[in-house]
């Protein structure tokens, strides 16, 4: 299933879901407290697992907006994931993985649109007239600090140095009619811009976007460099502008068919207390602490609006796990190229551990003494896999890092672990990682580099695997359903005839 455009906004977005199959629409009143996130993780627990659009809560009659509720966004479908980065619903992975590499490389600057071609700004509420304590936001988890929103959406702030706009995605905690905390973790865009400007003793403008085209998301949890807007790498996945327009409240520039936009500021050192929440990692997060509270100072909204969530938990009910591991793992391989390093097959950040966040699988064809241990010890630090990453395990050409099956095969069978794990500490973390004891140490991490490639040194004289001719295997894929086998035919990468 291909389309002549990019997809426009969320509601375009879910119609091309819709007609994929991978949509159910939940009539019922659901609370939105605990029991939307229920469903969700449940539902969640089957792999390519649909999305979710509930058409109405419990409190839905109190709800001056009529916000609907999408929760599942993309869950474990593939489909999906490439759907939203513009490719072809039916891509392999190993494929999805090599275009989003190619398309994150490319840059295209937002277009400023006037305010009556933004559908955002529909309807506007400001001052005395905003009570975010009215909106059905969720809550997620049963001992979570609070009801969250933009869990998965974008937020936008400005660098005070030089201008550039972040669009990340940030949780954000309900603290008051008017009031949202943001939980940012060391190192991301917007703690950085928010950390300056309060040295100035400068208020932070803010906006966020709850309600927006998932590529948002996908995007906004990436790795970029600081001095370049996400906005343009919004544009080059898609080859067109993204449309913005300026706040009201601000100066800020925010998507123009977003669902919902909220703009406030900053003030310096104004914070409060957040959490704990129930994160990706499957646990909570640390036990909470005083964040930077956004005084909110206008609401703007489409008509019968639709609220986006993304659920953090174990995998696959995971809302980031399988989107991010295909995005690390494509920002990886393209930093990897970036230094010139050659002979890279393909590159994975396994979705079940951590949401990819934790192992990464590097396959490479060696070329030279050391090529294995150098791609190992880039691969853990290069901007696209350094936060958090534990596992980082090197293997040959012949192995698919997409399976697991394969990676373990190679670790069992290529790695000899006397010689072949080094160990880098003290590198970046987060305070989420709950293997890390006081919590207080949990920022600075540590790293295994695995070598699984077969012993450079002995190249010609290991032992060699079992593996068919590719005549064949060719021979057999022709008659494959001819003999009355389903599916398709799985691929191979090793051939007992390859030299």
């Amino acid at each position: 299933m291909e389309y002549d455009s990019p997809v426009t906004d969320l509601r375009e977005w879910l119609r091309r879901v819709d007609a994929l199959g991978e949509l159910v629409v939940i009539n019922e009143p659901v609370d939105p407290d605990e029991e939307m996130a229920a469903i969700t993780y449940l539902v969640g627990k089957e792999q390519g697992s649909p999305c979710l659009l509930f058409e109405r809560s419990d409190q839905s009659a109190a709800d001056p907006l009529g916000i609907r509720q999408l929760w599942n966004i993309l869950g474990s479908s593939r489909r999906r994931i490439a759907l939203t980065m513009e490719e072809d619903p039916e891509i392999s992975l190993r494929d999805l993985i090599a275009r989003a590499k190619d398309r994150t490389g490319l840059r295209v600057p937002p277009k400023e649109v006037s305010r009556d071609e933004a559908p955002v700004l529909t309807n506007t509420l400001t001052g005395s007239d905003i009570d975010l304590t009215s909106l059905p936001i969720p809550k997620h988890w049963p001992l979570d600090g609070g009801r969250y929103a933009g869990t998965g959406d974008a937020v936008i702030t400005r660098d005070p140095d030089n201008g550039y706009l972040n669009v990340g995605t940030y949780r954000m905690m309900l603290q008051g009619p008017r009031e949202v905390n943001l939980f940012l973790s060391p190192g991301k865009d917007a703690k950085l811009h928010i950390e300056r400007a309060w040295k100035r003793n400068e208020s932070v403008p803010v906006a966020a976007a709850w309600g927006v085209d998932p590529l948002f998301m996908v995007i906004g949890g990436q790795a970029f460099a600081k001095n370049v807007s996400e906005y343009e790498f919004l544009g080059g996945v898609k080859g067109h502008p993204v449309p913005v327009v300026r706040g009201t409240a601000t100066d800020l520039l925010v998507p123009a068919a977003a669902e919902i936009v909220i703009e406030g500021e900053i003030p310096p050192n104004s914070v409060r207390h957040e959490g704990p929440f129930g994160e990706f990692t499957g646990y909570y997060g640390h036990e909470g602490g005083d964040c930077p509270l956004v005084h909110v100072k206008a609401i703007h909204y489409r008509d019968d609006p639709i609220l986006t969530n993304a659920l953090m938990a174990d995998y696959p009910s995971c809302e980031m796990a399988d989107f991010f591991a295909i995005l690390r793992s494509a920002r990886i391989w393209g930093d990897l190229e970036k230094l010139g390093l050659p002979g890279i097959a393909g590159v994975y950040s396994h979705p079940a551990a951590a949401s990819g966040f934790a192992m990464t699988v590097i396959s490479l064809e060696q070329r030279y003494p050391g090529h294995a241990s150098q791609a190992l010890s880039l691969a853990a630090q290069v901007p696209g896999g350094a936060y958090y990453s534990k596992w980082i395990i090197a293997v040959d050409h012949d192995v698919d890092p997409t399976n697991i099956n394969e990676v373990l095969w190679a670790l069992s069978t290529r790695c000899a672990p006397r010689d072949d794990i080094d160990i880098l500490r003290d590198t970046w973390s987060t305070w989420l990682d709950p293997s890390q004891n006081p919590p207080e140490v949990r920022p600075y991490g540590s790293k295994a580099l695995i070598n699984s490639c077969t012993d450079h040194r002995h190249l010609h004289t290991m032992a060699r695997r079992t593996a068919l001719r590719r005549e064949i295997y060719d021979r057999v894929s022709s008659r494959w359903h001819e003999l009355g086998l389903a599916g398709e035919v799985p691929p191979v990468r090793a051939f007992a005839d390859d030299s």
